[in-house]
């Protein structure tokens, strides 16, 4: 696995190293130790699945509020998806700004997530599935998130909008006059 900086703390692009034969490839899509050697999460006691009949659709933005904030590690295995995360840490360089990487079967590409992040993702092509592993039990109590479509964070959707569920329609809007969540 190659572990790409991406010059948000706590958020990296993990790429595979396959080794390619006649019958395909084969890669690592975690390693205890290699994510031990690097001070990341090594424990993911959930993992989890999201299948999106048709392109366009988001999930998103969504973060645990403390103390059961959650480190992810997150795959395409099937299609293709622009995946996004917003920083919500006031105190990091880089407050309230976004970072987009396409993740899709075809590249295995992974997101390392930190606490601290909003995430979310829009499906680049019909029938894709995202994989996920999270460090931490779910908590419906702490569940939260941000408009995908809010001005402060101004992400940009490669495609028309085509499915949001009511709940994450429903996220509040970020205070543009100073902090409104605070996911610790």
């Amino acid at each position: 696995m190659k572990f790409v900086e991406t010059g948000f703390d706590g958020l990296l692009l993990i790429e595979p190293v396959r080794s390619v034969d006649e019958r395909g490839h084969f890669a690592r899509t975690f390693c205890r130790g290699e994510f031990a050697e690097r001070g990341l999460a090594t424990e993911f006691p959930q993992c989890g699945t999201a299948f999106n009949r048709v392109a366009g659709t988001v999930r998103g933005m969504h973060y645990q509020k403390a103390p059961h904030q959650e480190i992810k590690l997150i795959r395409c295995t099937r299609g293709a998806i622009l995946d996004v995360v917003v920083d919500l840490r006031p105190a990091s360089a880089t407050y309230l700004r976004s970072y987009a990487a396409e993740l899709s079967q075809e590249n295995g590409h992974q997101f390392y997530v930190a606490k601290g992040f909003a995430h979310g993702y829009q499906t680049l092509v019909d029938d894709t599935e995202v994989h996920y592993m999270i460090s931490t039990d779910y908590e419906p109590a702490c569940a939260s998130g941000v408009r995908w479509d809010d001005p402060a964070i101004s992400v940009r959707w490669p495609l028309p909008i085509a499915v949001v569920s009511e709940r994450d329609r429903n996220w509040p809007k970020l205070d543009p006059f100073g902090p409104s969540v605070d996911p610790e």
